[in-house]
């Protein structure tokens, strides 16, 4: 048993370290040498844990993913009740958006598992697994609010969860890319929560 959660444990090292590499210099800076210097193993514990690079890149997208995720749910979990749904779509969108200065190496790292996946349909299938559990979160935040009549029973929890994930992984993109300071994103997110709840009044 000791000898199965020492290999989890370095198999999570190698990845933070991928992902080390990955925020500082991009996706062509992570060969095996490095990857294992940054880790502080040898190369051959990094083959050991990993069969191909491919499956390393796979292993470190699934822990950044694994990362946002409870980090999101985290955030609903810990709410103190009873939480308004505007407050918890806030939250949750800020989370995913990872626009703060504690998930920056984590949204470097997202956009470029991203612009890679063309290239590799298993990195793809990753990450259409990861939004898809995203979108059913903010689903499920979305029918809350109907619960709580914030959100009026008209509109497509669905529908609205494709938009507000996609205004969030694009407010990401925007402030890695200096469009938008992290500040304005999140004026951006809460606008769109806004005008989701301007719309219960008016269709009442």
């Amino acid at each position: 048993m000791p000898r199965q959660v020492d290999y989890e444990d370095r198999r999570r090292r190698i990845a933070e370290a991928v992902c080390t590499l990955i925020a500082r210099s991009g996706m062509e800076a992570v060969s095996l040498r490095d990857v294992a210097a940054q880790a502080d193993v040898s190369m051959g514990a990094v083959q050991r844990c990993f069969r191909t690079k491919e499956d390393m890149l796979l292993f470190a997208l699934e822990h950044v993913s694994q990362h946002v995720s409870e980090r999101a749910n985290q955030r609903i979990a810990t709410a103190s009740a009873p939480q308004a749904a505007s407050t918890l779509l806030s939250h949750t969108l800020a989370e995913l958006a990872l626009l703060n200065d504690e998930s920056k190496t984590q949204a470097h790292v997202w956009l470029a598992f991203v612009t890679h996946a063309p290239a590799s349909e298993k990195l793809a299938a990753v990450l259409h697994d990861t939004y898809a559990k995203l979108h059913d979160l903010i689903a499920w935040l979305i029918r809350y609010g109907q619960d709580t009549q914030e959100i009026p029973q008209h509109l497509d929890p669905t529908r609205e969860a494709h938009t507000l994930l996609a205004v969030a992984d694009g407010l990401t993109v925007h402030v890695l890319a200096g469009h938008h300071s992290p500040e304005m994103a999140l004026a951006i997110l809460q606008r769109h929560i806004d005008h989701l709840l301007q719309r219960a009044s008016s269709h009442g």
